[in-house]
């Protein structure tokens, strides 16, 4: 989803010098919106699973501000491919999980009940 990419600076000269003023970097390097424990990749997931705009987010997370759902897209944007890999490592692991256990009673029952696709 991206607009369009004229820049000739390269992507790391041009991450370097931005800043984000609700979005930090936790103790593991982790993006998180500042002041809370919320990630940016978990409020990203949200948006590409349920559609969700940012009022919707903020709807869901009420403790977020506007500002904060619009900073933590912002990051995505110019973090994507890195957030996206994330987003794919943490599907794999909870299809690893899933074919662990080989109960998918529960997903089947929310599937059927219009909560999951």
């Amino acid at each position: 989803m991206q607009c369009s990419s004229n820049s000739q600076q390269s992507e790391d000269d041009h991450m370097s010098t931005v800043a984000y003023p609700h979005i930090e970097l936790d103790s593991n390097g982790v993006a998180i919106v500042s002041g809370t424990k919320t990630k940016v990749v978990e409020i990203v997931q949200d948006h590409m699973a349920h559609h969700w705009h940012a009022e919707d987010i903020c709807r869901q997370y009420p403790y977020l501000t506007l500002a904060q759902v619009h900073a933590a897209f912002a990051y995505y944007y110019d973090h994507q491919q890195q957030i996206d890999e994330e987003i794919d490592m943490r599907l794999r692991k909870v299809a690893e999980i899933e074919a662990q256990r080989g109960d998918r009673r529960i997903r089947d029952k929310l599937r059927q009940l219009g909560h999951l696709p």
